[in-house]
This record gives structure tokens, sequence and C-alpha cells, in this order.
């Protein structure tokens, strides 16, 4: 066993002639504990939150979406679109129109995001899942239908199998405003609400209407251009292969999304909020740390004798040193070890038991508890951050205190 490492566990272990000295590190370790319990804990409720809000996405959103990079609307016949349709390993490839419009029922309206799909829509997203209300229909015979979110249903006053329908209007894209009679200027569909959908997100919920690909065209007045093109792969396939594959095929005239990708703001927004989380935790940490410099520097003036008595048998300033840091290193990889284990032990029995609920009153919220997964790397960041704070935190009494304390006599 390393020398050093040996007589610094001893001192850890062993009874201090000052009680002071043995409270003082008693209190250093229990800082580590808790402020390591609080960041496992709280960097896997981040990634709870995470995955709940990818699960809600992941209803409208498809797993691979194509716009381009330039101008809003492209023409989907081109061959290297019907090259893209054409892979084997795409299972549903769907036409999609969308752009700002605004809607009127009675007196009521309000902007709302049109966005006009094609039939295959209904397989690619799961709308069924999310419905609150009536059902999802695109067209029946010439009768029109919309699906809205709930915020935007109420906004305009209105529930499925409503019998007036409701009033789209967009700005004629090709035309300049008629002053003299600016409603000339407007292209105006009609539509019945069909179903009303809820997905707890915002961006969905309180704007967008789904209407059929032949009415946003219309409305838009477009020929057969779309805004994007969403794809569902065939069960097993790889989503970076088949990604990187399309990337090929269309080149830097279009951008190739996931998932992720296409709610990008959302998903860096509670990384950051994640990772300042940390480093907040992190400061705290080292505020519980700097009870090791006092814990060390009692030990020091402790253990003159023993200092002399090892100098006596040959031992040098650096061998010295080594055993006070590794003093000061094992009260916070003690810490680090027993807040991890804590932390774990508290997020596993949060996610089988739900023991901190996010409300008094059951469902009120889109889940009733606070949702965590445990992630390895976290883990890991976790441990490493304590140690290296826990090094520097003995490091300071050892270099410049133990140069008083520790010198031969």
């Amino acid at each position: 066993m390393n020398f050093p490492f040996y007589i610094a566990r001893r001192y850890l272990f062993s009874k201090k002639s000052h009680n002071a000295i043995n409270i003082i590190s008693m209190v250093s370790v229990c800082g580590v504990v808790v402020a390591t319990i609080a960041l496992v804990c709280a960097l896997s409720v981040y990634n709870g939150f995470n995955d709940l809000v990818s699960a809600l996405f992941s209803s409208f959103d498809p797993e691979l979406k194509i716009t381009p990079n330039t101008g809003k609307v492209f023409d989907p016949t081109t061959k290297e679109i019907q090259k893209v349709k054409s892979l084997p390993e795409i299972a549903i490839f769907s036409e999609v129109l969308q752009d700002n419009a605004l809607v009127r029922y009675r007196d009521r309206q309000n902007v709302a995001v049109i966005k006009g799909v094609d039939n295959k829509f209904e397989n690619l997203a799961r709308i069924d899942s999310v419905l609150v209300d009536g059902r999802f229909a695109l067209r029946e015979d010439v009768v029109d239908y919309a699906t809205l979110g709930i915020g935007l249903a109420s906004a305009l006053g209105i529930n499925a199998g409503f019998v007036s329908p409701m009033e789209i209007y967009a700005p004629k894209r090709d035309e300049k405003v008629n002053m003299a009679n600016p409603a000339a200027s407007f292209n105006v569909e009609y539509a019945y609400i069909g179903g009303v959908f809820c997905i707890n997100q915002q961006i969905y919920d309180e704007g967008l209407m789904i209407v059929s690909l032949d009415l946003a065209r219309n409305l838009f007045h477009y020929d057969k251009e779309v805004t994007a093109i969403e794809l569902k792969l065939i069960d097993g396939a790889s989503l970076s292969s088949v990604k990187k594959q399309i990337k090929e095929i269309l080149g830097d005239k279009f951008k190739v999304q996931d998932r992720f990708e296409q709610q990008d703001a959302s998903f860096k927004m509670m990384q950051v909020e994640k990772w300042m989380t940390f480093l907040i935790l992190s400061f705290i940490l080292a505020i519980a740390l700097f009870n090791v410099v006092g814990s060390l520097s009692m030990l020091m003036i402790e253990k003159k004798e023993d200092v002399r008595t090892l100098r006596n048998m040959g031992a040098d300033d650096k061998l010295i040193r080594c055993i006070f840091l590794f003093e000061g290193w094992m009260i916070s990889g003690f810490g680090a070890l027993i807040g991890i284990t804590i932390g774990i032990i508290l997020c596993l029995l949060q996610q089988e038991l739900g023991l901190i609920k996010l409300g008094q009153t059951a469902g009120a919220f889109i889940i009733d508890a606070y949702p965590v997964r445990l992630e390895m790397t976290d883990i890991i960041t976790v441990f490493i951050t304590v140690l290296t704070i826990g090094l520097l935190a003995a490091w300071y009494p050892v270099r410049y205190l133990g140069k008083k304390w520790l010198q031969a006599r």
C-alpha cells in the first residue's frame, strides 16, 4: 500500500486528541455528502424533464423533416426529392404546407399557424392519442375539417361538432393590398371543426390548426409547393444512417432534421438550465469544502510530533505534504461516494414510487411526480467535480500553511 495514503487513512479514521478536529472533519464530509446528493438529484430531474418534453413533442414532430435552406417553399416533384421518397427505409412520406393566417369564428378571431397535411399525416403523427374532443378528419365529400389546439379552440370559443364553419383569411401573396377594398386582398377558406388536441405544449396548443393540404394550397395560393417533407422510417432503420443518406442526395439546398434538431431551441434551453444549476451547486460544494482548510490546519498542528518522527526516519517534505494532501482528498472522496450512493437511491425511489409530487391535486399537471432519469455520464461528472474541488481545497493548507507547521524543528 502507498505509504502516504496509508498514513492519511490512519489519520482520517483515528481519534484525535482535540475533539474539534473530529467535528470539523465530520462537518466537511457531511457538507460534501449533501452537495453531492443535490448534484445527482438535480441533474437526474433535468434528464427526466428532457425525456418528458421529448415524448410530448414526438406526438407531432416526425422522425425526420426536410426543409429548404433558402426560401419558404420548394417543389416536391424534383428528382432528388423523389429519390428520397423511393428509399427503402422510408415508411411514410408526407407533404406539408404551413403558414400563418387569421382564423375567425363569429365575433372572435385569432392568428393561427395553418398546417396543411395530406392523408398520410394521420399515420405519421399519433394524432389520435392526443385528441381530447371530436375526431381527426381532413375532408369528407365537399366539406373541409380542421383539428385545433385546445388553446386556439378556447380563444375562438368553439368545440367539435359546431355546425357553423370557421373563416380562414390569408393575404394574397402575389397581389398588392387594395386600400379601397382591403377585404379583396385576402383569400378566404372555410372549415368545420373536427377535433381538438392537447399535448401540453404552448407552441402547438395555443396556435396550431391542422387542415387538408388542398385547402392550405388554395388559401396560400400554391399549386404543388410545400414547406416541408415529413418522414417516418420503417422499424429497425438507423435514423443517423438514413439522415446521412438523405443529406448526400439533397446536398446543401435542404436541411434534414431529427426530432431534437426540430426543437433545438427548447432542448438547448433545458441543457443551459441544467448546467447552470450544476455550476451553482458546484459553487455551494466549494464553499462546503472550505471546512477542509480548517480541518487540515488543525490536524497539521496536532501532528507536529509525528512529522518530526517521520523526518527522523528519512521522510522528505514531498512525502509529508502528500500525507496531508491525501487526508484532505479522502474527506471529499468519501463524501462523494456516500453522496452519490444516497443520490442514486433517492432517484430510484422517486422513479418507482414518485415520492415528491408536482402538486397537491392529482391530474393538475401532465405527470403527478417529478420525473427522474439517471445517466452514468452525470454520475462520473459529479464524482470528478467533487474530487477536483476537494483536491484544490486540500492543496491550499498543505502548500501554504504547511510551510509553517510542517517545517523541521
